[in-house]
């Protein structure tokens, strides 16, 4: 008698494998949304004052020099300083680094820049740029060591307008502990940890890796001549493109 005609059918070995697999998998999944979910309420819980606000090292930006501030465009170059200033912390208030140079070791002030946007943050424009502003800007192609290829970038075109300014690190409010929300997340990250269960929890929630320098450039194999053409083109259209 065939057992595909029981009721209960046995199943084989195989899929008795392969369902305690997946089942295995959906426990990751689970506590992997679970993790997330925990994350989420400590980055949502609010910032409290301190009763002693106390000094942590020494930050550095960039602020109007006092020419600019008397100038008649003092108010547009203003507005524009919170959308490409940058901020370094350093617990030196001279912001040396220490640099290697032929067997010794010596300091050199750490450079800071103001801000600048790749091609997709320009087209994109989530700090809001104005049309007016973004005249301020100058496309300039820059070879990236990281990377190593060449970039395009919008840079300011006159930096001199700010200066850096050095000033105290005051630290004034501190996040607001949830002790029960840290016991559950800390159990979860050592469960994780001890069993080695990062790789298949990445793989199951965000799929194999890719290279981050390709996220924007798309693939030789999906390149098609035709996709940005009208379904309503001619022949002549097509015949051009081919060529």
């Amino acid at each position: 008698m065939d057992t595909h005609q029981w009721n209960c059918r046995i199943r084989s070995a195989r899929q008795k494998k392969r369902i305690v697999k997946t089942d295995r998998d959906k426990q990751l999944i689970k506590l992997q949304k679970r993790r997330e979910e925990l994350y989420q309420q400590q980055m949502s819980l609010p910032m409290v004052p301190l009763q002693q606000p106390y000094q942590r090292g020494w930050k550095r930006l960039f602020v109007l020099r006092d020419d600019v501030k008397r100038s008649a465009s003092a108010q547009f170059y203003e507005a524009l300083l919170p959308k490409i200033n940058t901020i370094q912390f350093h617990y030196d208030k001279t912001f040396k680094k220490k640099k290697r140079r032929k067997k010794r070791y010596g300091y050199e002030i750490k450079q800071q820049l103001l801000r600048d946007f790749s091609t997709h943050s320009w087209k994109v424009n989530r700090v809001a740029l104005t049309d007016e502003e973004k005249t301020c800007f100058t496309q300039v192609e820059i070879f990236d060591i990281k990377t190593k290829c060449n970039e395009i970038r919008y840079v300011l075109t006159e930096p001199w307008r700010y200066v850096l300014k050095i000033a105290p690190h005051m630290v004034t409010h501190v996040k607001m502990k949830d002790l029960d929300l840290e016991r559950e997340l800390g159990y979860i990250e050592t469960h994780i940890d001890v069993n080695h269960l990062g790789p298949r929890i990445n793989l199951l929630s965000y799929g194999r890796s890719y290279r981050w320098k390709n996220r924007f450039v798309e693939r030789t194999k999906y390149h098609n001549r035709f996709k940005k053409l009208s379904k309503y083109a001619g022949k002549e259209a097509y015949l051009a493109s081919e060529g």
